[in-house]
């Protein structure tokens, strides 16, 4: 930025009382010495916020502000302008009409920035203003699609056959050599882009003319890219390698994994390749280390289930089973309870398969069948460790079944999950796997069964009025409104952002223990567990269409349609 515009931005600071001329002074000194941006100086040295350096370009200049976030970026006019342009200058072009690109800008002032861009793009240029997180955030996402790209393009141009002999001896290269190789990039530009995108896992299908990349992002899956088939022998051997995989295996399955640090982040991988009739398919699932553990009310309980909970997890002794299909969140709840139980007078023992979390005052233990480590005989070794409370990642078979029991009864907290509908299904299927009625009673303290929907976003949120077929389905018999999500850029025009779990408690009494003592059914259970104030997911799910939080299109795939 040049003399005459720092000092424009200077003058505008001072002439609305938000700096005076000695801290400007000062700010310009510093300028000198270091070389950096006078705004990014005035916001370090804490003279003014990079709020209040907008609303003064705003309001005094009329340079107007957005909310990149909000803003449904214009990708053919990203690409008007080369990466290392957007990233030194800290501006990305969001919009083009009628020869004028709309161009977001940390410094709209910056008069070298705007002339480089008209130069670049051929257009005039409109700046606009908008946050230096704000606006790297959006370089690294829309440009990152286009890395993936510009990596199958060198695959185009490179011979396969070369690429194979390359990958395959990528031990004997240098690391300059093996970062700039089209696999890596594309693979690499792949795993980031859907990390930014929130997805908890990548689908790169192989077919008979083409690969076909995709991710699911709050339980939904959607295609991200498609590319030529050409290409899959060097992206698998390249995923194999990071992730400790066997490169010459083509016929069987195998699973991996490897981290990786995206946006000073660190994630865990894990992939799974599984050989089809056109290659091997792969799955990588992505684990944000630090995104386990939430807060009661980040889970979804109602203030009511929210007791129940609380009242389950002060037990001294005893079995909590958190039951659902797979991807409801059960290991979210677990870490989430153990992290609450943990203190500095607990001893807390886990054994998972993997170990998803690492939570302070937690020992882990991960499973490892090459070593004989399974769920089962891990348990006995845990039981000669004096643990107050064990995790168990998830009951699987009736050995793991019957030890949990005893371990229970033997005057520990022991908590786990198990793969059953609803949470009167537990106490059957306890019982399926062989345990005796009368453990199953004296054992289990309460059950909780989930589920996760997704969270309409708030910035496109709408209310509208219920239709007759949605009131039946909810078996309210007067109008109510409901809300829906009409699709925006903050959630990729899906109208949902986020997930949040719906519940249901079954704490465990004297008249449930009786019943099962005796040999009880499904049905019995749950009368008695609504009797004993249970909610059932059903209820649970009106709660929060009432409240605006998901839809009933949502709840009805997951709730509505098995009759809980």
């Amino acid at each position: 930025m040049n003399n005459q515009v720092r000092k424009k931005l200077g003058d505008l600071l001072i002439e609305v009382g938000m700096i005076t001329q000695e801290q400007l002074d000062k700010a310009l000194k510093l300028q000198k010495a270091t070389g950096k941006k006078l705004g990014e100086i005035l916001i370090t040295e804490r003279m003014v916020t990079q709020e209040d350096i907008i609303q003064v370009l705003e309001f005094q200049l009329g340079i107007p502000h957005v909310i990149l976030e909000k803003y449904r970026i214009d990708q053919s006019a990203c690409l008007l302008i080369p990466e290392s342009i957007a990233k030194r200058y800290e501006l990305i072009p969001i919009d083009r009409q009628s020869g004028v690109l709309k161009v977001a800008m940390s410094d709209p002032l910056n008069v070298f920035a705007i002339d480089d861009v008209a130069i670049y793009s051929g257009m005039e240029v409109q700046p606009v203003i908008a946050t230096s997180d704000e606006i790297l955030r959006a370089i690294d996402k829309y440009y990152g699609k286009q890395h993936a790209l510009d990596a199958v393009e060198e695959f185009k141009k490179e011979n396969e056959s070369n690429i194979k002999i390359k990958l395959d001896n990528i031990n004997q290269q240098s690391n300059e050599e093996v970062n700039n190789s089209p696999a890596v990039k594309l693979v690499n530009s792949v795993i980031e882009q859907a990390i930014r995108n929130r997805a908890s896992d990548i689908h790169i299908e192989p077919f008979s003319k083409d690969i076909k990349i995709r991710y699911r992002t709050d339980g939904e899956m959607y295609e991200a890219m498609k590319t030529e088939i050409g290409i899959m022998g060097a992206v698998a051997t390249r995923i194999k390698i990071i992730s400790g995989m066997n490169i010459t295996e083509k016929r069987a399955p195998q699973d991996g994994r490897f981290s990786v640090k995206v946006d000073g982040k660190e994630y865990d991988l894990r992939v799974s390749v599984l050989p089809t009739v056109f290659g091997e398919k792969i799955v990588i699932r992505i684990a944000d280390k630090n995104a386990f553990v939430l807060t009661r009310d980040q889970l979804g309980f109602s203030r009511e289930d929210q007791i129940k909970y609380e009242n389950i997890l002060k037990s001294p002794h005893g079995i909590v089973l958190v039951t659902g299909p797979t991807g409801s969140g059960k290991s979210t709840t677990l870490y989430t309870a153990l992290s609450e139980i943990s203190k500095p007078n607990i001893n807390i023992i886990t054994i998972e398969d993997p170990v998803e979390c690492i939570i302070d005052g937690v020992n882990h233990v991960q499973v490892n069948n090459k070593t004989g480590l399974s769920f089962a005989s891990g348990l006995r070794s845990i039981l000669r460790q004096d643990p107050n409370v064990i995790m168990l990642g998830e009951i699987r078979d009736s050995e793991t079944a019957q030890i949990a029991v005893r371990a229970a009864i033997t005057g520990h907290l022991v908590l786990s999950t198990l793969h059953t509908n609803d949470a009167p299904g537990t106490v059957i299927r306890l019982m399926d796997m062989g345990i005796e009625p009368f453990l199953v009673a004296s054992s289990l303290v309460g059950v909780i069964a989930q589920r996760l929907v997704r969270k309409i976003c708030n910035n496109c949120k709408e209310k509208r009025l219920a239709t007759d077929e949605e009131l039946s389905l909810l078996e309210i018999n007067k109008p109510i409104d409901v809300y829906q999500g009409k699709g925006c850029a903050m959630c990729n025009s899906t109208g949902y952002k986020g997930r949040i779990g719906i519940y249901e408690i079954m704490v465990l009494t004297k008249k449930h223990r009786e019943i099962i003592n005796r040999g009880c059914t499904e049905e019995e259970l749950r009368i008695i567990s609504q009797q004993n104030g249970m909610k059932s997911l059903k209820e649970n799910a009106k709660i929060l269409i009432k409240e605006g939080i998901t839809s009933i299109e949502e709840t009805l795939k997951i709730i509505f349609t098995n009759g809980s």
